[in-house]
């Protein structure tokens, strides 16, 4: 401690030794006041400490998931891996389901080499379809929903099927072929790579030509711009619906392949309107991230692109709205948009909801097996006037 004449004792431990000056008087040094500087210690009082903290950590948790949400958006949208056994089922484990209808596995490989798998049958309508060539070839080409694989599909698909082939007595001593392709999109199934919504499109665009060049196969040409047209119907559910209207706009129709119409099973408006569905709340940050989105499927924008693209030509592609009347995931008012932005477009479009149907039973049940084979049917009799 040093003393200072006339002062209390004043510490000068950690005073640096330039502020300490040897005073005139005195042997004794003293402190050069304006050399010291006041630090004012700022904290939190202990009834605000809890408030602020648990408040700071909620933030930081607000945080942390819209990083998460932004940053592996494509392992929330897409999940081939669910059910955990979705990558090892087999066609054969639900061929005594399928009504009689033969399955089998192709394989394409698509523009960036990803290897894919391919659900496919032929059903022959008509009573005379034994012919080798039939005088029309009608096409459908299935996307699945964002989970579970292809196989287990098969049994409702294999039933509108039937029923389709059950109405075949309407087109007596015409030969009719109509083949089924269902796509694996990359990395569902025994598909390779990583599914994102570029890559489904490259997915959906080489089934396209696969079916393209099976049709010039049967035909026995081997130019895709000779022998007769066929007839595609694209067929999507849930965002698989996202994945035929980004087909039938971003990808050319091949020579001999004409889009018929268009099949929208338990559709959405676009992947920023389920953003919205699923944090109504507008206080959540959730909803306000569309702008980092990477995935868009935006099928309302695609039906008015659709529309102008085939404005010019001799018909409009049919576009048949499948709902689930209690659907627990997309509202119907999203349904609603579609029907409305068909008609806003003026592309033909009918709309059926399937009583007591959640979301992914549509097809399960018979009303809505029995809504997609009518259209079918309507689609082949229109087809052969």
């Amino acid at each position: 401690m040093l003393f200072i004449r006339g002062a209390s004792r004043v510490s000068i431990r950690g005073v640096p030794k330039s502020a300490i000056i040897p005073s005139r008087s005195s042997t004794t040094p003293r402190i050069d006041n304006n050399t010291l500087t006041c630090r004012r210690k700022y904290h939190i009082e202990g009834p605000m400490l809890a408030p602020v903290v648990y408040s700071g950590l909620f933030v930081a948790l607000w945080a942390w998931k819209c990083f998460m949400m932004i940053t592996f958006q494509n392992k929330i949208i897409y999940m081939p891996g669910l059910p955990p056994n979705a990558r090892r089922e087999k066609i054969q484990d639900y061929a005594n389901r399928c009504a009689g209808i033969q399955w089998r596995e192709e394989r394409v490989r698509a523009t960036d080499g990803t290897d894919l798998a391919l659900c496919v049958t032929d059903v022959d309508l008509g009573p005379s379809a034994t012919s080798r060539l039939p005088d029309i070839a009608f096409y459908i080409l299935y996307f699945q929903g964002n989970a579970s694989s292809i196989p287990p599909r098969l049994p409702d698909l294999s039933s509108a099927l039937s029923m389709l082939k059950r109405q075949s007595l309407q087109w007596r001593g015409r030969n009719i072929r109509c083949t089924m392709v269902c796509l694996s999109y990359r990395g569902y199934w025994t598909s390779r790579g990583r599914p994102t919504e570029k890559g489904l499109n490259i997915d959906a665009a080489a089934a396209l030509n696969w079916i393209s060049q099976l049709h010039c196969d049967f035909h026995g040409k081997g130019d895709q711009g000779s022998g007769p047209a066929a007839k595609v119907v694209l067929w999507g559910q849930s965002i698989g619906a996202g994945v035929a209207t980004n087909l039938a706009v971003e990808t050319p129709m091949p020579a001999n392949v004409h889009l018929d119409s268009l099949i929208l099973e338990t559709p959405f408006t676009s992947i920023r309107a389920m953003l919205e569905v699923l944090y109504p709340q507008k206080w959540l940050p959730y909803r306000y991230l569309w702008p980092f989105l990477r995935n868009h499927l935006d099928s309302w924008k695609n039906l008015g692109i659709i529309s102008n693209k085939y404005r010019g030509e001799d018909y409009l592609p049919q576009v048949f709205i499948l709902e689930a009347a209690k659907d627990e995931l997309v509202p119907p008012e999203l349904s609603q948009k579609l029907y409305d932005r068909c008609l806003d477009v003026k592309l033909p479009v009918t709309r059926k909801a399937v009583a007591g149907a959640f979301h992914n039973d549509t097809m399960f049940r018979g009303e809505g097996r029995r809504a997609v084979s009518d259209f079918l049917s309507h689609r082949i009799t229109t087809s052969l006037v």
